[in-house]
């Protein structure tokens, strides 16, 4: 399946140029960059974004895509936070995930690939959707302030 150059919502998936990565992945954290680009997990209610119940959206780290509302966000008991929905279906990917001799679905970012969490049919009745996510996986813009901008694309929501 061909991904659109750029969503619904109107922002540029164009993932970063070869050139624009390592400039991205320079501002990470150790603990960001093991879960965004090596696909790890942080340790379940650690994560600085878990009882952040402010209004605004939830946006990638590395890039800056915004993938998730707070709206949106629910206490699923699971330690990390949960989502019932994607900001923009077009925002996040899902990608078979056969790890640790179980099938799941990954979440990635659509721009970045970056990784997300995962998510489960296993959530509220809005889609039936949890959305488990890493808290440093996000960047939080609370509603009215700019947002990220890393690629200097001009996105807004």
């Amino acid at each position: 399946m061909t991904r659109p150059s750029r969503s619904a919502s109107g922002f540029d998936l164009t993932p970063p140029s070869d050139a624009e990565r390592p400039a991205l992945e320079a501002n990470l954290s150790r603990e960001e960059a093991e879960v965004l680009l090596h696909h790890g997990t942080e340790a379940p209610f650690c994560g600085g974004l878990l009882n952040n119940k402010t209004n605004g959206v939830y946006c990638c780290r590395l890039c800056g895509l915004p993938l998730f509302h707070a709206r949106t966000k629910f206490e699923s008991g699971t330690g990390w936070p949960s989502f019932f929905e994607p900001a923009d279906p077009d925002h996040v990917v899902g990608i078979v995930d056969r790890s640790y001799g179980m099938v799941r679905t990954e979440t990635r970012c659509a721009r970045c690939d970056s990784h997300q969490g995962h998510v489960f049919p296993d959530g509220p009745p809005q889609t039936r959707l949890r959305y488990c996510i890493n808290s440093v996986s996000l960047e939080f813009v609370e509603d009215g302030a700019p947002l990220p901008d890393p690629m200097g694309r001009g996105d807004r929501i």
